[in-house]
Formats: C-alpha cells, sequence, structure tokens
C-alpha cells in the first residue's frame, strides 16, 4: 500500500521547504536554499532510522520504500535541470564553478569508496 509513504513524503517536502526558506531569510534572499535537498535528506534519514519497524514485507514498510525510491530520482532531475537553466543565463562564471563543482565530486569518489571500504 504505497498510500503509507505519502505522509512522511509530505511531511519532508513541507519541513525542507519551511527551512530552506529560512535559510534564504537569513541569508538576505527571496529564495528557498537547499530545501529540496533537506527534504531529501530527511526523507533518507527518516527511512533508515535504527530500530524503526519499517520491513519490505509490511504494509507501511512498502509505502515508505516506494516513495522514497521514486521521490529521489524526480526530484534529483528537477533540481539538475533548474542548475542548468540557471547557469546558461548565469553566464560563464556560473558554468566554470558547475563544471568544477562536478569535476571535485568526481575525484572524490575513489577517496569516499576506499574510505567506506575500511574495516
Amino acid at each position: 500500500m504505497p498510500i503509507y509513504g505519502v505522509a512522511l513524503l509530505a511531511a519532508c517536502t513541507l519541513v525542507g521547504l519551511f527551512v530552506g526558506d529560512l535559510i534564504g531569510a537569513t541569508m538576505g534572499l527571496e529564495a528557498n536554499v537547499g530545501g529540496v535537498g533537506i527534504a531529501m535528506l530527511l526523507l533518507i534519514t527518516l527511512t533508515n532510522l535504527p530500530g524503526r519497524r519499517l520491513e519490505p514485507g509490511s504494509p507501511t514498510g512498502s509505502g515508505v520504500q516506494y516513495w522514497s525510491l521514486l521521490y529521489i530520482p524526480i526530484i534529483v532531475a528537477m533540481a539538475a535541470r533548474q542548475n542548468v537553466f540557471a547557469a546558461v543565463s548565469g553566464g560563464v562564471m556560473a558554468i566554470t564553478a558547475g563544471a568544477l563543482a562536478v569535476l571535485a565530486a568526481f575525484a572524490l569518489v575513489p577517496v569516499l569508496s576506499r574510505w567506506a571500504q575500511r574495516p
């Protein structure tokens, strides 16, 4: 029953957007700063809490798993599309900053992989 995951998804989205608006207001911007990312991280954290009884066989567990698997790729694709439009309209400096961030992330993959495999 995927409907059980909707409440958790909605709560994470609302909290993330609220916190993103607060961060934007703190920085003096009239924009949501990182609200979608905060919502996504909150959803991941809440669905993977230890001691929580969300087995995939239970209706609640399958609903939460369904929505969390569906939510994350859609939100990442939406955020990536917005970032590309902003970078193209922002000029050379925005494109350079984005390219350097991607290169840094690619460079960190082997480092994080080795770090995760440590006993």
